[in-house]
């Protein structure tokens, strides 16, 4: 049985016990424990069920590989499904339960799959989901919805906290074993901003447990000493329970901190997600034990070798009283050795090669160990626990020679580096045939624009499998990653360490190398997916002959832990299935997160009132203190119109356009969104970007510009100001500020990236007001400062000073089609300058004025709008807008798609104005209806409104839409339809109602 050793334990705090539930069963641990040491030191053998036959599942490893011993987590808000138990930390009060079965672990009615297996192979869903069609929507679906998944989803709102944090260094090393150490310490030691993360809480890696001697003392003692080291430099930053999540371009690395799993409610934030930018990445990552292939690995208690070895010395577990341990490589005889030391039964080694003589075999047989060579195990017997196993020659088809009683299996079949944070940013592998695993390939590392490359692989991670070789590699990495991040690395030697001799392993892939059909039905590769070596072999003959393909096909390495114990396995499999050599068969991609990393710590502090915050203009306050009746634009919320005591929003909204028109209206266009463009391209990048040209536009002038997307579809409009030689400012629809600079520095980083060309988002950074009526410039002079007179700011024009001793950027610009000033002051300045508007404009009528008014008056004077008059399929053309088209340029974006012939048509809709015979207001959308029927019997729209308003102006309903040939048919007469049935009939006239000339703007 599995229990705990006594005195052992070197990460336990035995004087602390700690209290948990496993199914309801009260269980205790201590300080220090996983979830899975705890488990295991209980005699809690089994922890779940695989998901598609919904065999017992025990523990078989000891870190972030583990696919099996996944658990329903928690309670209420903080439940939480799919935990492992190897990587959860023990602490007083957790509560856990384990996964996919009913009613019970011990008897699950799933288990039934099982005993059908040989008619539900790999792919059986591709093929028996095909026929009878109506099988699919009422047996399938359903029995498919219901088997998904294996957790349960949480249903309570997260009681937790999240979030995110950025750093800047020079070096980061990922891993904390005994390379990451030494790599931080050599990169530190030249002055470099250095950031080292561990993924456990505890350093150092698998040195102390294997034993390792450096420097001439024991490797906990260097690793405490090291750690003192860095402590020491100012330059270094540490950080435990931190995973290295993903490397990304431009040395940008998400990394994963547990802050508070082991300590839930103390008020700290749960996860916390790290954006880190590095110069140079060292992937300290160690490697991963390999299982073995035999019928019956999957029997809870067969389990990696190296994960017992964990389990006895650093949690003083035992996983077995007698312990069966097989082998193609020398590291499994630690192991044996540990639990024989401490009082352990090791009844045989099974060593799968044809002689063991290395220091470490011997060292076995010294103790009295029995090695058994050129030997394999047959199978294992037992069910929910493992109670023997049958031993046959490796070389056979699977004969039991001998049957031995035991209760726990320790397999290993070599050790496979962690590439894949080296694999993430295309960092190629090479096939190391000595060792029979992927490492990366230094002549083919992940490099930047510059063609640098930014990440160095070190220790076990890059191949060096003795601790020698790990440390000499580790110190040339972190020198190396300095020496790259522009620093100078000390010249000092690397620590030395006690190299142990072990023979080369011998490449086992199925064991024995001649099994049978049978014994191929029970040898498992990937655990939680039941995916089995009979299913790679099918795939293989079925033509899946891409290890992708296969992959999907049969769900190798598609659980949650992304293949880890199963892909080299696999793939070795299918090599030999199609007669072909590992690395021609090559890998499946390696993507990040490396371990699965909540949603929580993805969405950080993105969540209630700031999962979208509201953004408000620095006016905001002023408009809530006066009526305001709010209107979302994206982010923001304009205001819509101000009422007043006793009047509806209609009245308001009437009001406001007339006081505007007869006096003086202030409008908070602080939303409008702000781009600044500058650089020696920039001219060459605006022309691009825009439909007219830019780059001719002289300083202190402003032009109306459109921008379309590459299909040719208008997406943006706004006016340009040019400021200086090599800086433009640009003004974009208030809810299009985020996505026209996302627009832009799209095309810059994947198109243009050799322009010298920046743009800065400024929206937030500054205050716009509208001054507009009549009595515009005179409340300005009032306020005094520059001069705005006509001679000295014309039309579109645009110049900066002092306006009632305010720093103000003005714009003589206008929406309504009356005199106005668009003023831009800094954000801090915004309020006292709004204030001081209304206080001077008193006199000459001032008055708020909110969105509705602005989209009549603009409508009264037929400028369009992006999001009414477009909507994603219009393009310039439509709008009457060719004038904003340059005839001058060779190519903008999207002026090839408007040449196709389908953009050319000539019954495209056009853009008209629209006024109902009767004086009511067209309803918004409404269709133009074309006498007659079509050939299916129903009316052909010829048209469509776009706009449409009640104009206090002009006292009656007006409107713009989109007609067919509607340019030409000035003065005719169509019907719409109501959404009452009834029609209504409204006659085509010119889009502009009112001062068509432009005579008011222009005074």
């Amino acid at each position: 049985m599995s229990t705990r050793l006594p005195n052992a334990g070197r990460l336990l705090n035995r004087s602390k016990a700690v209290e948990f539930t496993f199914n309801g069963k009260r269980l205790k641990g201590f300080e220090g424990d996983t979830l899975g040491a705890a488990l295991l030191a209980n005699d809690q053998m089994m922890v779940g069920r695989s998901f598609k036959y919904h065999r017992p599942r025990g523990i078989i490893a000891s870190g972030a590989e583990e696919p099996n011993a996944l658990v329903n987590m928690g309670q209420d808000g903080r439940f939480e499904p799919n935990q492992r138990v190897t990587t959860t930390e023990l602490f007083d009060g957790l509560t856990a339960t384990s996964q996919n079965h009913w009613p019970s672990l011990e008897f699950d009615v799933g288990v039934a799959n099982n005993y059908v297996a040989r008619f539900l192979p790999a792919g059986f869903y591709y093929k028996t989901f095909m026929a009878p069609r109506a099988a699919w929507k009422h047996v399938f679906e359903p029995i498919i919805r219901q088997s998904a998944g294996l957790g349960k989803a949480p249903k309570d709102r997260d009681a937790d906290r999240y979030e995110h944090f950025y750093a800047y260094v020079d070096v980061m090393v990922i891993g904390g074993g005994i390379a990451g150490l030494q790599a931080a310490k050599a990169a530190g030691d030249s002055g470099a901003k250095v950031l080292l993360v561990e993924q456990t809480r505890h350093w150092g890696g698998r040195a102390p447990v294997d034993g390792a001697k450096i420097d001439g003392k024991p490797a906990d003692e260097w690793i405490t000493e090291t750690l003192a080291a860095l402590a020491a430099m100012d330059n270094v930053s540490v950080r435990t329970r931190t995973m290295g999540s993903g490397v990304y371009d431009h040395g940008y690395v998400l990394a994963y901190e547990q802050v508070a799993d082991h300590t839930p409610g103390d008020g700290r934030p749960r996860h916390r997600l790290w954006r880190v930018r590095a110069k140079q990445i060292v992937t300290a990552t160690g490697a991963i034990e390999r299982p073995l292939s035999f019928a019956g690995n999957d029997i809870p208690g067969v389990m990696l070798a190296g994960a017992v070895r964990d389990y006895a010395i650093n949690w003083g577990v035992s996983v077995g009283d007698r312990s069966v341990v097989v082998t193609n490589n020398d590291d499994a005889y630690r192991t044996a050795i540990t639990l024989k030391e401490a009082g352990l039964d090791i009844p045989v080694i099974i060593d799968a090669r044809a002689e063991a003589n290395g220091d470490l075999p011997n060292q076995a047989r010294a103790l009295g160990i029995r090695i058994e060579t050129g030997k394999a195990i047959a199978k294992v017997k037992g069910g929910k626990r493992v109670t023997g196993v049958a031993i046959c020659q490796q070389a056979g088809e699977g004969a039991v020679l001998e049957e031995i009683a035991c209760d726990s299996v320790a397999m290993s079949g070599g050790w496979s580096p962690v590439v894949h944070l080296w694999s993430h940013c295309g960092g190629k592998l090479i096939w190391d045939t000595e060792q029979a695993h992927f490492r990366p390939d230094a002549d083919r590392s992940p490099t930047g624009a510059d063609g640098a490359a930014f990440v160095v692989p070190a220790g076990i991670a890059n191949g060096a499998m003795g601790t020698a070789d790990v440390l000499v590699d580790a110190d040339k990495a972190g020198k190396a990653a300095a020496k790259a991040a522009g620093f100078t690395a000390k010249r000092t030697a690397a620590p030395k360490a006690v190299q142990v001799d072990e023979a080369a392993l011998s490449p086992v892939w199925i064991m024995p190398q001649g099994a049978g059909p049978k014994a191929r039905m029970k040898m498992w590769l990937d655990y939680q997916n039941d995916v089995k070596v009979s299913d790679v072999q099918l795939a293989a003959r079925e033509g899946y002959e891409s290890v992708e393909h296969t992959k999907r096909y049969t769900t190798l390495g598609m659980a949650t832990d992304q293949g880890k114990l199963s892909n080299i396995n696999g793939l070795a499999i299918l090599a030999d299935s199609l007669n072909a050599d590992i690395p021609q068969v090559g890998t499946t991609t390696f993507r990040p997160p490396y371990t699965p990393i909540s949603m929580g710590a993805i969405a950080g502090e993105a969540r209630g009132e700031i999962f979208q915050p509201l953004r408000k203009t620095p006016i905001h306050g002023w408009h809530e203190k006066n009526g305001v009746y709010w209107e979302p634009v994206g982010h923001w919320r304009r205001p819509y119109c101000f009422q007043r005591s006793g009047e509806s929003v209609e009245q308001a909204v009437h009001r406001e356009v007339k006081n505007t028109r007869e006096n003086l209206g202030l409008l908070d266009a602080s939303t409008l969104g702000k781009l600044v463009v500058t650089g020696p391209d920039a001219g060459r990048f605006l022309d691009m970007m825009y439909t007219n040209m830019m780059s001719n536009l002289k300083v202190g002038k402003c032009r109306y510009g459109l921008m379309c997307s590459e299909n040719g579809f208008l997406s943006d409009d706004g006016v340009v100001a040019r400021i200086d030689e090599d800086t433009w400012l640009c003004h974009t629809t208030s809810g299009g500020a985020d996505r026209i600079h996302a627009w832009m520095e799209e095309w810059l980083q994947t198109e243009w990236w050799d322009w010298k060309v920046y743009v800065a988002n400024l929206t937030e950074q500054f205050a716009q007001i509208a001054v507009v009526g009549p009595n515009a410039r005179k409340v300005l002079e009032k306020l005094g400062g520059m001069d705005v007179s006509k001679e000295a700011l014309a039309f579109m024009e645009w110049n900066e000073g002092k306006i009632g001793g305010f720093d103000a950027r003005v714009y003589r610009i206008s929406f309504s089609g009356e005199l106005s000033y668009e003023i831009s002051v800094p954000a801090s300045q915004g309020r006292a300058f709004w204030d001081a508007l209304h206080e001077v404009g008193a006199e000459f009528g001032a008055m708020a004025y909110g969105t509705e008014a602005l989209h009549i008056m603009r409508a009264e004077k037929g400028f369009i709008m992006i999001g009414d008059e477009t909507d994603g399929t219009i393009i310039p053309q439509d709008l009457g807008l060719n004038w904003a088209l340059s005839k001058k340029k060779e190519d903008y974006l999207g002026k090839r798609a408007q040449q196709r012939s389908h953009m050319t048509d000539p019954n495209r809709w056009k853009l008209v104005g629209l006024e109902t015979l009767d004086g009511s207001v067209l309803p918004d959308g409404a269709y133009a209806i074309a006498p007659g029927n079509n050939d299916n019997a129903q009316r052909n729209m010829v048209g469509r409104v776009t706009s449409t308003y009640h104009s206090p102006t002009l006292n009656r309903g007006i409107a713009m839409g989109l007609v067919l040939h509607g340019p030409d048919r000035m003065g005719e007469v169509i019907e719409f339809g109501k959404t009452d049935q009834t029609m209504v009939k409204a006659k085509i006239v010119d889009p502009v109602f009112y001062d068509k000339d432009g005579e008011k703007q222009n005074v």
